[in-house]
């Protein structure tokens, strides 16, 4: 069974919150890789960042979440990630058009639920390393929602409650015992 879960949607979505309780419960967690690189990049030259060089970003971030799930699949146990290669690809396809979607889906899966956040302007907020609008957060979750369905996932839109019951929700909608492959 692939215990990879992918917590994907809206920018502002609650995603960092949501992964936060999870990882209070004991699962293991992956940083959004976005977030990583923004704080590298701002440590180093700027170069990669969204609002610098949108491809560049998206091509780091497709390194980085490869890597993430090469090292994710070795722990015992479900895995949440905050965002992942399949985000990263879709931007750099709607970007560029490059066909990478696919092909990039198809040899690094993750559990077949994906859980999206939802569009919920009442948490939405920008902060140093967000610096896009309500607006586009939208624009992109609706691209999400529209993929990962053609790429044979199950999408589950999360409830918009308090941060407990989202992860409580999202444990529940996911096998009890976890077995390996």
């Amino acid at each position: 069974m692939n215990r990879l879960v992918l917590m994907s949607g809206c920018s502002g979505g609650g995603k960092s919150t949501l992964l936060a309780e999870l990882a209070a419960r004991g699962h293991a967690v992956v940083e959004e890789p976005g977030r990583r690189i923004v704080k590298q990049e701002l440590e180093g030259d700027g170069a990669a960042l969204p609002w610098v060089d949108m491809a560049a970003f998206a091509r780091r971030a497709i390194e980085m979440a490869i890597a993430d799930h090469a090292a994710a699949r070795e722990q015992a146990g479900w895995t949440f990630f905050d965002r992942g290669l399949l985000d990263a690809a879709a931007a750099l396809q709607h970007l560029t058009g490059e066909p990478v979607l696919e092909k990039l889906g198809a040899a690094h899966r993750y559990h077949q639920r994906v859980f999206l956040t939802p569009p919920w302007p009442e948490i939405y907020t920008t902060d140093p390393d967000r610096r896009h609008g309500f607006d586009d957060a939208v624009a992109g979750y609706d691209r999400l929602a529209a993929v990962y369905p053609t790429l044979g996932y199950d999408v589950v839109t999360l409830p918009k409650i308090a941060v407990a019951g989202r992860a409580d929700f999202i444990l529940d909608c996911l096998p009890r015992e976890p077995r390996q492959q």
